[in-house]
């Protein structure tokens, strides 16, 4: 993928109308229309996506959590503008055979992109549908060579007090996250690029940022700098904040409320009523083997 600017407003973006229309063109081409397309997009359906429409670009880029620039969700549409995502680099280290510090466009040319459709769902109950486009987390890690000891990833974000002078009070900064490592290399967990098939906006976490669809959406670390392996699992930043709140695997569970509201029913953005709440937000035929034998109310 060619190097490019990823703070550009949303106008910039493709509208998702037109961004629709190629992929149904592409489908209706075949594979060797889609072979000739540009690398960051694949045309059709890959088997992870879901068969379901796309959230707006306009609500997809107004309506957020990135309490970094703010703790309303107009906020990060208002401030995200002042990040400054080149030069950006991703450091891999921990017990790694091959630690590494790639920069972002080196990041880019090492590791094929793709096209995703999958479902978000935040823990205040409502969800999107989103059209990423980026790589296999796992990709990223057999690269590194993970020794034996490694046993969880644990992310972190970028901060700066400048450029994120509007950030919300209540939680610690750097913004840091963690997984399991065979949370980690599962093939649904995504680095993420870009965005309707352009690169990603300020407002969802440019340049690069993780995107685990099973979990709530404050497991999916934005802008994030390093990637560290680790034998002892990682301290989260909701989970310091408010433990009986927020635990570590936050897996999608419409049976384990909030102790400030119901997660039986979700609101998805554009939609005025509320639909039913999917386990694992509907990736369970995938992914519920990663927890057999676990009581997922006390590990929620």
């Amino acid at each position: 993928m060619a190097s490019y600017r990823s703070d550009e407003p949303a106008s910039a973006i493709t509208p998702e109308h037109l961004w629709a229309n190629r992929r149904e063109f592409l489908k209706a081409m075949g594979v060797a229309a889609a072979a000739l397309a540009a690398p960051a997009l694949a045309g059709g359906r890959g088997p992870f996506d879901v068969d379901e429409k796309p959230t707006s670009l306009q609500d997809l880029t107004h309506y957020n959590n990135f309490y970094e620039f703010g703790p309303d969700k107009g906020d990060p549409a208002e401030n995200a503008g002042a990040l400054k995502t080149r030069p950006w680099t991703l450091s891999i280290e921990g017990e790694v055979a091959k630690p590494k510090t790639y920069g972002i466009d080196e990041l880019l040319k090492a590791f094929p992109q793709e096209e995703r459709i999958y479902r978000f769902r935040c823990v205040e109950a409502w969800s999107a549908v989103m059209p990423w486009t980026g790589f296999p987390l796992a990709a990223l890690l057999k690269k590194a060579e993970p020794t034996a000891k490694a046993k969880y990833a644990a992310f972190t974000s970028f901060y700066d007090a400048k450029a994120m002078s509007h950030a919300a009070s209540g939680i610690g900064y750097p913004y840091v996250e963690g997984l399991r490592l065979d949370e980690a290399m599962h093939p649904l967990a995504l680095v993420v690029t870009g965005l309707y098939g352009k690169p990603l906006p300020n407002t969802n976490g440019a340049p690069v940022r993780i995107v685990v669809p099973w979990k709530y959406g404050f497991k999916s670390a934005k802008c994030i700098v390093k990637i560290r392996l680790a034998a002892d699992q990682p301290p989260t930043t909701w989970n310091l904040a408010k433990p009986e709140e927020y635990g570590f695997y936050s897996n999608v569970n419409p049976e384990v409320d909030h102790p400030r509201w119901s997660q039986a029913k979700e609101r998805r953005l554009g939609e005025l009523f509320r639909r039913p709440t999917l386990p694992f937000n509907g990736y369970g035929a995938q992914v519920a083997s990663l927890y057999k034998g676990m009581d997922l109310k006390k590990n929620y």
